[in-house]
């Protein structure tokens, strides 16, 4: 009976985990003066994408990435990293949106005629996942990361935010 809890809880983690990452990346985008209907339209292959690598813990990190589409240059970039520290079920679960919040503000709002993708960063031999395709990010030279701590938190399964800005 105690597997079937933990697996029950580990699956309602993931759940938490994807559905507040997803949530945060659709508030940086809208906050940040982009426009949020590309991340509306693809929500059901960025979910399905996202749970499964975080079930399989392939997930390492996640990736929203905003450029130049004339220059096609990096802009501006938010990370969302994992962190597999699940145990027995017992942790809490929240969601810091004051803290992504509070570094929108400080990242500053981008041209409204950037472009985005949102990009997985996951571990060799990942099972694959319909509508998703291996990419390579934008170089990040000449930006400086900014850390923001723990931003989600599900019984253990976490993610940590970090924005780039121009040094």
């Amino acid at each position: 009976m105690s597997t079937f809890v933990v697996v029950n809880t580990y699956s309602h983690s993931v759940t938490y985990v994807t559905d507040n990452i997803l949530r945060s990346l659709q508030d940086i985008v809208r906050q940040s003066g982009l426009n949020p209907s590309k991340i509306s339209d693809q929500w059901d292959v960025l979910e399905r994408g996202i749970k499964k690598w975080i079930e399989t813990e392939d997930l390492e990190e996640l990736t929203l990435e905003v450029f130049n589409p004339k220059t096609d240059a990096l802009i501006g970039r938010w990370d969302f990293t994992i962190f597999y520290r699940y145990t027995d079920g017992s942790g809490s679960f929240y969601v810091d949106t004051e803290q992504v919040k509070d570094a929108i503000k400080k990242a500053g709002v981008w041209p409204s005629d950037a472009q985005y993708r949102i990009v997985a960063d996951t571990k060799p031999g990942r099972p694959d996942v319909i509508g998703w395709s291996k990419t390579t990010l934008r170089s990040t030279e000449g930006f400086v990361k900014q850390s923001i701590g723990t931003s989600i938190e599900g019984a253990g399964l976490s993610a940590g935010g970090s924005y780039w800005r121009l040094n």
